[in-house]
């Protein structure tokens, strides 16, 4: 195995099979020591938080697995925290893309002077790019098509992609009334007609959820679908 990339959360390994290895990491994103799937840096280390996203993307990437939605996954070793996946070439130098189901997190920060806190939104889908010196600036369709990011055709799958990969996970969480606030994905490329498919993970580290009006914290979050 050769460590290609050292990420906030999980490290890259190529196989010699062309696959490449994700080993998920206890680091968690947030400001101050308070955790934020919305911040650009490093939080605090959460023991268990590698195991437990894990858990959770094997399940949510296996069940669109059967759904027929196109992933990078292949499978998970839940005890040595690692995830195999298929090759995949990122939009530019790395989108993230937030479905958005009520206005809290920076949508509120950015949008207050109309928006009431906790409002409800209809899957609203945003772009983000990778950009920690920025701050994860928001790009709009026309300009990633203009920079040459992602094409307008390949936008229009993007956007349906998050709306139904974010619908299925609001519909497991509302089996445990557990209510989606939003959630954050990644996406890329694969194989030779550069398949738009899901990368990264699917786990508690990357969406907002509430039970009761309260969050729940990603640990627990995961072992409330799981259990």
């Amino acid at each position: 195995m050769k460590l290609i990339y050292q990420g906030k959360t999980k490290d890259v390994y190529q196989l010699e099979d062309g696959n490449y290895m994700l080993k998920f990491k206890d680091d968690v994103t947030g400001v101050d020591g308070v955790f934020d799937p919305g911040a650009n840096s490093v939080g605090l280390t959460i023991e268990g938080a590698g195991r437990s996203g894990l858990k959770l993307t094997k399940y949510f990437f296996e069940l669109l697995n059967e759904k027929g939605i196109p992933t990078h996954y292949i499978n998970a070793d839940i005890e040595n925290v690692t995830m195999t996946v298929k090759p995949a070439e990122v939009f530019g130098k790395g989108l993230e893309v937030i479905c958005r189901y009520r206005a809290v997190g920076s949508f509120f920060r950015r949008y207050g002077l109309y928006a009431e806190e906790g409002q409800p939104l209809d899957a609203f889908v945003e772009v983000t790019i990778k950009d920690d010196k920025r701050e994860d600036p928001t790009i709009s369709e026309d300009a990633l098509d203009m920079l040459g990011i992602l094409s307008k055709a390949e936008y229009k799958v993007l956007k349906k992609l998050t709306q139904k990969i974010a619908g299925i996970v609001k519909n497991e969480l509302a089996k445990k009334q557990i209510e989606l606030y939003d959630i954050k994905f990644e996406f890329g490329r694969a194989g030779e007609n550069k398949e738009i498919v899901l990368i990264d993970e699917i786990s508690g580290g990357n969406m907002r959820a509430y039970k009761d009006g309260k969050y729940i914290e990603p640990l627990e979050l995961e072992k409330l679908i799981l259990q």
